[in-house]
């Protein structure tokens, strides 16, 4: 189960792992800047809430002090190919309601060529602030730094003209602040091979295996004890074997992956399900472009927090991150369950975006479902829909707002809860790297359970140093 929360207690400062990667990356991006392009921006913030606890009965009005960096760098050399993005960010709650927090965001991976179409070493990092407990409030409190490292060799063999083979092995690590149950170490081994039918067009068979060791059975294993749970041991084998067509057009792409999946726990019979994986792009004018994608598949939190996998194309839909390259908007909490759980995941989902010279904007609704193996307590289903829109009045002035409209009901013990987050802002430009945006925002929780309904309106100042 998700830990207990404790009232008054600010973050964890960021993990020593994180604050390797991070460091990592950062020097990694200045030592090679002359080579890639690395760019960065700092910023600054005053926000006032008026219920920054969250809290349905003891609401907190407090002003928060947010300095953080953003950074990037990008490289694709013939040795290194990397692309690295992160934020790190300070908060200090100025009336003292929680102890000040430092949060990392980290997206990242690099690949090093060692010997041409032959072998390579690739990197991939991937960290946020996720929930202690879904069931709460994303509070101070309720705040917790996650990272998934994930690196190993790929082995490259040709066996044609036009089919190449491909044998990968990987070391993954993935680690919780404050949920241990989630921390584990995974050995992982692929087989594929791959066949060109043309310049566009490329299909592939795909054998992979991955094992999971808890670093802490006993936390884990407490999410198993339920009458009718497969087993109480939470380490497992998952095996999946799948087919995979891409193609990308002019106007319109294709990611298709069909197959099966297996997980073997270690000690109780083994569960299988069609895998099944579909996502298609159209543009339909240099404006306008549409993306449907639809998931049927075993996963964990682990794989829930690998942002994007090589190969798909799916882009962002985080409404209040699309407005984010008008000013920075700094790390907002994920919504994952953190735990040693594997769960089927079922959802589709569609995006919708426009873009001109004056005026962008995106839609995207979704439905899912997430139906765990053993426990089922957290089994839920979703339905949301966020918009984001921005317009440029002047050529460096720019009023933006966003939306975002969630329903989920926990199918276990009858629970739905409803959350709405809106905002409007405006940002200008004041010299080619200094720029400020304000901003005010709303968010609310209605939940049938009583207690758990809140609503909290904020203020934003902020000023941003672009490289």
């Amino acid at each position: 189960m998700q830990g207990d929360i404790a009232r008054g207690r600010g973050l964890m400062p960021a993990s020593k792992l994180l604050v390797g990667a991070i460091t990592l990356a950062l020097t990694t991006a200045t030592a090679q800047a002359s080579t890639g392009q690395f760019d960065y921006s700092i910023y600054a913030g005053l926000m006032h809430s008026d219920n920054v606890s969250l809290s349905s009965t003891d609401p907190i009005s407090q002003n928060v002090l947010i300095p953080g960096i953003n950074f990037s760098y990008a490289q694709t050399g013939s040795t290194v190919q990397a692309n690295v993005a992160g934020t790190l960010e300070y908060r200090d709650y100025l009336g003292n309601a929680f102890s000040s927090q430092i949060l990392g965001q980290l997206s990242s991976q690099v690949n090093w060529t060692i010997l041409p179409q032959r072998l390579d070493f690739t990197v991939q990092d991937f960290a946020g602030v996720q929930p202690l407990s879904t069931l709460a409030s994303n509070a101070p409190n309720n705040q917790q730094q996650t990272n998934v490292l994930r690196l190993g060799p790929t082995l490259h063999f040709r066996l044609g003209e036009t089919m190449l083979g491909q044998a990968e092995l990987r070391y993954i690590n993935s680690d919780a602040s404050k949920n241990k149950e989630f921390n584990s170490s995974r050995g992982e081994a692929a087989l594929r091979i791959f066949k060109d039918l043309s310049a566009t067009t490329q299909v592939s068979v795909n054998l992979e295996s991955q094992n999971v060791v808890f670093a802490n059975p006993s936390a884990a294993a407490e999410a198993f004890y339920l009458p009718g749970a497969l087993t109480t041991d939470p380490n497992y084998t998952r095996n999946e074997l799948f087919g995979h067509y891409v193609s990308k057009l002019s106007q319109v792409d294709f990611d298709l992956a069909l197959g099966w999946s297996q997980i073997d726990f270690h000690s109780a019979p083994s569960t299988s399900t069609p895998l099944a994986r579909f996502t298609v792009g159209w543009l339909a004018t240099p404006s306008n472009r549409f993306q449907l994608s639809a998931v049927h598949q075993y996963s964990d939190a682990a794989e829930d927090l690998i942002l994007q996998q090589p190969g798909q194309t799916l882009f962002g839909t985080d409404a209040r991150q699309s407005s984010a390259f008008i000013a920075p908007l700094g790390i907002n909490t994920g919504n994952s369950v953190i735990d040693s759980q594997v769960y089927l995941d079922r959802h589709v989902e569609g995006i919708y975006s426009y873009s001109s010279e004056r005026l962008t904007f995106s839609i995207s609704p979704r439905y899912g479902n997430s139906d765990y193996l053993n426990n089922p307590f957290f089994n839920q289903s979703d339905r949301s829909a966020s918009t984001a829109i921005n317009y440029r009045l002047t050529p460096v002035t720019t009023v933006f707002g966003f939306g975002t409209e969630e329903s989920i009901t926990y199918r276990s013990f009858d629970r739905r809860d409803r959350t709405g987050d809106y905002g409007v802002g405006l940002a200008r430009q004041e010299t080619p790297h200094w720029s400020w945006r304000v901003s005010v925002s709303h968010l609310r929780r209605s939940s049938s359970v009583p207690n758990n309904s809140y609503s909290e309106n904020e203020i934003y100042v902020g000023i941003v140093y672009k490289r």
